[in-house]
């Protein structure tokens, strides 16, 4: 049974349980768990526990539910009236989310139903049975909604589910809409947002095979990837990254973080010995599906060092040491970073690997390793933009993706100099090849503005990693922000109203309350922004916070910064960009043509690596081979 089936009666876990009536209390722990929401015959609810040889069902009455960690995939129920508590853990979040969504709504729905007496269930003929409950419906919610006098009470704290009835007081009575609101936050059952195309990844990560999934910018590869994290059990699954902010974009470590080898440049027996220390060795054993995000951005070599380094430190000889895994990026994106690695005879064909030596030759990419190879990478490919909903930009940025530039993509591109993309004060962002020619313009720009500015310092769970979490999260330790202040939102706060990662604005004040900055968005929204907290995970599993105010400053920003954002305004140079694929980035963080103006645009400047465009034109091939030798299964009837 797999997440997208769209069960949510049913929750894959680990289950410890605590009975409180025995002292000391007792512990039972149980691996690899199912449980149920089950009715029996007089449709009184339970939560079922099964194993192999061994069926647990709980009466679901009297329950606080504690969902501080549900993210980390634990929760705990606790049935007051038995005296037990049952610790939920390793449950896929989303899962997981869905079933204690579910439960609420069943057992709430349950309480505004008319009781049988005891009289009544002694004369029953009904035979003793359990049946399973069916997923929450429209009519169910409705139901709730419509009979919220008699529904449980608003959640306790954020961290806390009691789906039970109690005498309301005055002081719940105050505020009676906003606990209502509340609710219905609560009970929101998490929709299907995946395309189709998008739940057959899903479903081939669930199966085990060794995925590979492309598309080219905008076609929701990250919110895939969040996706598949959340079908996934938690503690045998390590989410990396190339990169420190892609990383924490998904909750993740970087991936020379998790391999536990340095910068990888040391010979491949000395990187063996590395990840053998305790901690790192511990981590690679125990983990079993490793998705590794921006694998364009991963030299072919470290990629080649790090599957050697898995057989050996797990002692499997089979690829990567029997890890499955599930890897995402656009290799017409950014390409690696050329490093200088230990480990590589540049006089070798092939760049054979020895004991000593070092890298010196331009980087490569993964799909050029032998290790790619022998991992046997079943390959998917998005087709469908979201981004961008211009068929003709789209067109556009299809035609740049692949280097090619026809007269009239051309004078298209050039045409946008005229384009007035500011409004209400808020300028375009100037996107830079170079990053220190960002932060040149963003500071210069703030020290043209009257005034003192104001800063705004990070708080940090750990001061003394302050450079490390500059890296790994999307904003800086120490932000300097005045009136007028062009800046950008660094964190998806309120999607439907537009307040989204890479929404742009402008400072038009601050709060007399906090002092936190007000932002006048583009989305014709003028809020106050407070701080918000990034998690991010470093070596040996340890997890490390920041707090701060989610904005930078943004006359300009890098293109490489802003790979995976989404720009409301932007202007670019593309006269000095210098890698494969950075044009084409850059261009495709806009919405659409008429929110772009390119002050400078060269067709020579653009263009795609032709090892990409060759591993591109064969894995298209071999995609359409796969899916030409599928047999075309009839569905079944829906009952």
């Amino acid at each position: 049974m797999s997440v997208t089936d769209g069960d949510t009666c049913f929750l894959p876990c680990s289950v410890t349980a605590e009975f409180l009536s025995s002292q000391p209390p007792r512990k039972v722990n149980w691996k690899n768990v199912e449980l149920r929401l089950v009715r029996n015959e007089f449709r009184d609810l339970f939560l079922e526990l099964k194993l192999p040889k061994l069926t647990n069902k709980y009466l679901l009455k009297g329950i606080v539910v504690h969902k501080k960690f549900i993210k980390e995939g634990k929760a705990t129920i606790h049935f007051q009236e038995q005296k037990l508590m049952l610790l939920i853990s390793n449950a896929p979040t989303s899962h997981l989310m869905n079933f204690l969504k579910t439960l609420y709504v069943k057992m709430a729905v349950q309480s505004s139903e008319p009781k049988m007496d005891i009289r009544a269930r002694l004369l029953s003929n009904k035979e003793k049975s359990v049946d399973e409950v069916s997923p929450v419906t429209v009519k169910d919610l409705n139901k709730l909604n419509n009979t919220h006098t008699k529904s449980p009470a608003p959640l306790a704290d954020k961290n806390d589910i009691t789906p039970t009835s109690r005498k309301r007081g005055p002081n719940d009575m105050k505020d009676n809409k906003n606990a209502k609101r509340k609710r219905s936050l609560v009970l929101e059952m998490t929709p299907s947002s995946l395309t189709d195309e998008q739940k057959v990844v899903v479903q081939a990560a669930l199966s085990g095979k060794n995925i590979f999934f492309t598309g080219s910018a905008g076609t929701g590869k990250s919110h895939l990837l969040r996706q598949i994290l959340g079908v996934l059990p938690p503690d045998v699954t390590v989410a990396t990254a190339s990169t420190g902010v892609a990383a924490c974009q998904i909750g993740g470590i970087t991936l020379h973080s998790f391999a536990g080898v340095g910068t990888g440049k040391a010979p491949i027996q000395q990187c063996i010995q590395q990840a053998s220390r305790p901690n790192v060795q511990q981590g690679w054993r125990r983990c079993r599906h490793l998705i590794m995000d921006e694998i364009s951005m991963v030299d072919g070599r470290f990629f080649e060092k790090l599957e050697h380094v898995a057989r050996a430190v797990r002692g499997n000889d089979k690829p990567f040491g029997g890890i499955q895994l599930i890897l995402c990026g656009d290799f017409f994106q950014l390409p690696p970073v050329s490093r200088e690695y230990a480990g590589y005879d540049k006089n070798k064909k092939g760049g054979a690997q020895v004991d000593s030596g070092g890298y010196d030759g331009p980087a490569t990419f993964c799909f050029q390793s032998s290790a790619w190879e022998r991992c046997g990478l079943e390959s998917y490919e998005l087709q469908e933009v979201h981004r961008q909903r211009d068929p003709e930009f789209v067109s556009i940025l299809q035609s740049i993706r692949i280097g090619r530039v026809t007269e009239e993509i051309s004078e298209k591109l050039t045409s946008t100099i005229s384009n007035q993309v500011e409004e209400g004060g808020i300028l375009a962002t100037r996107l830079c090849s170079h990053t220190k020619d960002a932060d040149q313009i963003n500071q210069s720009r703030l020290m043209e503005l009257p005034g003192e500015g104001r800063t705004f310092s990070a708080l940090d769970s750990d001061p003394q990693l302050a450079s490390f979490l500059d890296r790994a999260t999307p904003v800086v330790g120490e932000l300097v922000l005045k009136v007028g202040a062009q800046v950008m939102l660094m964190k998806n706060l309120d999607v439907g109203k537009g307040l989204v990662n890479g929404a742009r604005g402008v400072i038009t004040k601050f709060a007399t309350e906090g002092g936190y900055p007000v932002v006048r968005f583009k989305a014709k929204l003028e809020v106050p922004i407070k701080p918000e907290k990034w998690v991010v995970k470093a070596v040996g599993g340890v997890s490390l916070t920041r707090r701060q105010v989610p904005l930078r400053l943004a006359w300009a920003f890098s293109i490489h910064k802003s790979q995976g954002l989404t720009l409301d305004c932007v202007e670019m140079s593309l006269a000095r960009v210098f890698e494969a694929g950075q044009a084409y980035v850059a261009l495709s963080r806009a919405r659409a043509l008429k929110s772009l103006r390119i002050v400078d645009f060269n067709a020579s400047q653009v263009r795609a690596h032709p090892d990409v465009l060759r591993f591109y034109a064969r894995f298209r091939r071999a995609l359409r081979d796969r899916l030409a030798c599928q047999p075309v299964l009839i569905p079944r009837r829906q009952v």
